[in-house]
């Protein structure tokens, strides 16, 4: 089913994705971008036809969002002290809300790599965000509820 921006939500949590995860929306965050890749090997050979031939290797994730700038805000102090310090913030990218049946998302203990605070005369203070899968004993996984 095709869906909009909006319909699509954003969570954390601060213990991380490990045992059983306790959720919380990121309400102010705003134009996510989840970008899934893979590496890739050179697997061409002499019977490749002249094709050069790839195969795929590991799978890399970064979301990219803004969220409001506001010090109040529980998501946004878990996303700053994150930065701040070094840490992982458990973080699941659904296409829809985590208590509706059959949505799917990364769910990944992110290490916050980027944290840009962007002041337009026009418009709200935000920070542009990128977070990568960090060092963790839990590896991203890709869920389906």
């Amino acid at each position: 089913m095709a869906k909009i921006g909006a319909e699509l939500k954003l969570y954390y949590c601060v213990a991380g994705i490990g045992g059983t995860p306790s959720w919380t929306e990121a309400t102010k965050a705003r134009d996510v971008t989840l970008d899934l890749n893979r590496g890739e090997a050179d697997g061409t050979t002499r019977g490749s036809g002249g094709w050069k031939q790839s195969i795929p290797t590991l799978k890399e994730a970064s979301v990219e969002f803004e969220c409001v700038w506001d010090t109040s805000d529980p998501a946004y102090v878990a996303l700053r002290d994150a930065w701040l310090n070094g840490t992982v913030l458990g973080m699941a990218v659904m296409d829809g809300d985590i208590e509706e049946a059959g949505v799917e998302s990364l769910w990944a203990d992110m290490a916050v790599l980027k944290f840009q605070r962007k002041e337009p005369l026009d418009g709200l203070v935000t920070a542009a965000i990128t977070v990568k899968p960090g060092m963790s004993a839990n590896p991203p996984t890709w869920k389906t509820i």
